[in-house]
């Protein structure tokens, strides 16, 4: 339990995910005011990203909400796909694996139902860290302190001992409050910098203050 640990988040550090303007694309094509897609899906997007709906019911609920047709939907969700896996963040993902066997490693994400799978066939994530939480997979989304306990616990390591890694500051926050150290991502120097001093500073004993 005295292990120094990092966890890091997905979308946003591992993986560069900026706005592709798929929905902007299919309100044009569906003649829908700017806004409808999000407003008429956002409580599918909420049960997803906790694991409350399956694959198929989310694909069931595009079809019946935007009146898509079954090509439709596989179009549409295609897009989803695309600006949700983004592109690999190489740099700061080749860091991460050189740090394999100095610490536990870990990755704590918002996320949707149906992305371990995605991921793990385009990334693999699960051959960087020893354990990935998914909000779709525990019911739990940051910033819940719930989540940050579930990351430790699977590690097994203290939160003291943690840095965590996102790149929403209200995410850093809620790790801070649960115990953690955090560190707000910003680009890949800053952060490489912050787990280099993290690591060196080695594990918290309880009652006693690193050197350093």
């Amino acid at each position: 339990m005295t292990a120094t640990c990092v966890i890091l988040d997905i979308g946003g550090v591992l993986e560069i995910t900026p706005e592709t303007g798929w929905v902007q694309r299919w309100e044009e094509r569906l003649l829908l005011p700017p806004g409808t897609v999000h407003e008429r899906m956002r409580d599918v997007w909420q049960a997803g990203s906790i694991g409350s709906i399956s694959e198929r019911e989310v694909h069931e609920q595009v079809a019946a909400r935007l009146g898509l047709d079954a090509s439709q939907v596989e179009a549409f969700m295609a897009g989803l796909w695309v600006e949700y896996l983004g592109t690999p963040n190489e740099e700061l993902i080749a860091y991460v694996r050189g740090l394999r066997g100095s610490c536990k490693l870990g990755i704590l994400s918002n996320s949707f139902v149906g992305a371990r799978e995605r991921e793990t066939a385009l990334y693999h994530f699960d051959e960087l860290v020893e354990e990935i939480v998914y909000s779709h997979e525990i019911g739990i989304e940051k910033p819940d302190p719930r989540a940050f306990e579930a990351a430790c616990g699977r590690l097994e390591v203290r939160p003291e001992n943690c840095l965590f890694i996102d790149d929403f500051a209200v995410n850093v926050e809620a790790a801070q409050v649960a115990g953690m150290q955090a560190h707000l991502f910003e680009d890949n120097a800053r952060t490489i910098t912050r787990i280099a001093a993290h690591l060196d500073s080695g594990p918290r004993v309880a009652g006693r203050v690193p050197l350093g």
